[in-house]
């Protein structure tokens, strides 16, 4: 192969652009136990990499980083969500047939939690302000919230630092992840006594009038869960609790689109719209529904409150 042609090679463009997100994953998780600055200067092979990928600018022997690697490092769960993502597109690359999170390694199942912790912190500090009343409901002892999808818990233990009056449930259909979230929330001091953890089914729900915010992660459940629990999990609303579902964007890109959609399928998850799961709260009868987009690129909330009459599920 001729040099015109190695650097027409869209495969080895790809494996590059591989390497660099590698280099991305590990400069974060550097910069987790020290600094930016010197996760950068540790290794300067490294570096290089993430300059020729535009990551970072050289002037001199000055390194800057770019907008996409400081905000990585304003999140603590940048380099483990990147992580988890890699990791499943190895085990995709090495032929493993996966149908759902259950095949996914402890590895995996852990960085994704570590991840959904910035979430839970999100949602207790700058969500629940927003959201009339809400903030008040879940300043009385006593108050409640369902984490659909626990997972290892990071996102219900975020919630129950955030929240000191609040009781945290999490509930996952898959044990082996509530059997890792209970060695998460053993460890986790205070605040882990406040956290509850179920092996059940969004669509077995069956609790009424028992949560103050419900947290849905619409993308971990397949489209035909989300159809049968929906009505369920309205029913275990209180009477103004607040439904509150993340759904992943629509990437305009088209490689991300089929990406995003494969590796929904690969988890057995759902690529439900952020549209589409308004109009859905909207059909149940929830009132005040909104649309809240984070940050560039990254999920929308979906939020809607409880009408004051009862919603039940059939």
């Amino acid at each position: 192969m001729n040099d015109n042609a190695k650097q027409n090679d869209p495969l080895a463009q790809m494996e590059g652009q591989v390497w660099a997100l590698a280099a991305v994953i590990a400069t974060l998780r550097a910069a987790g136990t020290g600094s930016l600055e010197k996760a950068l200067v540790a290794d300067p092979a490294r570096t290089e990499v993430l300059e020729a990928a535009g990551i970072v600018s050289r002037e001199g022997d000055e390194v800057t980083a770019g907008p996409a690697l400081q905000l990585g490092t304003a999140s603590s769960n940048a380099a483990s969500a990147r992580l988890s993502s890699l990791r499943q597109a190895v085990a995709a690359a090495e032929g493993e047939a996966a149908t759902g999170w259950a095949s996914q390694s402890d590895d995996v199942l852990l960085d994704q939690g570590r991840a959904s912790a910035a979430t839970g912190h999100a949602l207790a500090t700058r969500l629940v302000p927003s959201l009339p009343g809400l903030a008040d409901r879940l300043a009385t002892a006593g108050s409640r919230v369902l984490d659909i999808g626990t997972g290892t818990g990071a996102l219900a233990l975020a919630v129950a630092q955030d929240l000191p009056h609040t009781h945290v449930t999490g509930i996952d259909n898959l044990e082996r992840a509530i059997l890792l979230a209970r060695r998460e929330v053993d460890g986790a001091g205070a605040h882990g006594d406040r956290v509850d953890l179920r092996h059940q089914d969004a669509v077995d729900l069956r609790e009424r009038d028992a949560y103050d915010l419900v947290w849905l992660p619409a993308p971990f459940l397949s489209d035909d869960a989300l159809q049968a629990s929906l009505p369920h999990v309205a029913a275990a609303l209180t009477e103004g609790g607040w439904l509150v579902a993340g759904t992943n964007p629509v990437p305009h890109e088209p490689l991300l689109a089929a990406v995003a959609n494969w590796t929904a399928t690969r988890n057995g998850g759902s690529g439900l719209t952020s549209h589409r799961m308004a109009e859905a709260l909207s059909g149940l009868g929830f009132q005040d529904v909104r649309q809240i987009p984070t940050v560039p690129g990254g999920p929308v909330l979906v939020a809607g409150r409880r009408p004051q009459a009862a919603a039940s599920a059939s």
